[in-house]
């Protein structure tokens, strides 16, 4: 391997950008997600929702404080970045956030929150009302933010715990990988208490 030449650096440039962002795509897969949760909440049984599983794991109610709050955050991320409320940098993804998104998802094995994540957000057996509360908060968020991402300078990022630094068109993507990865939680979830 030798220097990186002007050619190469500019396909490795769009490469990234072709791998890393279509926003309408992106917004569209979040809401369909959103529905999915807003969906989910109505055939949980209400006496199930804050019930460790057998086997233990988060609560129906637990995943849905990580995943809504998460949410949340990220796009509080994500709009710093787009308003510029963040040192620009070269720095990027690490390998992990190049991989996941690269494939548009977490690889096939169980971690825990990192924790400096987990020291700043609590999860909590929230209940079913306070999950339709948030599942409107994230609506918004996303209606806010989806629309200014296209404006937000690329070297404008804030740091994820573990897939490093992330533009806007990053975290957006982002939000849509971790809230497709969670209703496989739920799924997961739904299928303990059935075997019990």
């Amino acid at each position: 391997m030798g220097i990186v030449n002007k050619n190469d650096a500019f396909y490795f440039h769009v490469l990234i950008n072709f791998i890393v962002m279509n926003t309408a795509k992106e917004r569209k897969a979040i809401d369909a997600a959103l529905d999915k949760y807003r969906a989910q909440l109505d055939t949980i049984p209400d006496e199930l929702f804050t019930e460790t599983p057998p086997g233990g794991g988060w609560s129906y109610a637990e995943v849905y404080s990580h995943i809504l709050q998460a949410t949340l955050g990220s796009s509080i991320n994500l709009e710093r970045c787009t308003h510029g409320n963040c040192e620009p940098t070269s720095k990027g993804p690490t390998l992990l956030g190049r991989l996941v998104l690269f494939t548009g998802r977490f690889p096939p094995v169980r971690v825990k929150m990192p924790a400096a994540i987990a020291a700043k957000m609590v999860i909590s057996k929230i209940t079913k009302e306070d999950a339709r509360n948030l599942l409107i908060k994230c609506r918004k968020r996303i209606d806010d933010t989806s629309g200014i991402i296209k404006n937000a300078p690329q070297n404008a990022r804030n740091k994820h715990a573990r897939l490093g630094m992330l533009n806007a068109e990053q975290w957006f993507k982002f939000i849509r990988i971790h809230a497709q990865h969670h209703l496989k939680q739920l799924a997961r979830i739904r299928k303990k208490f059935q075997n019990a």
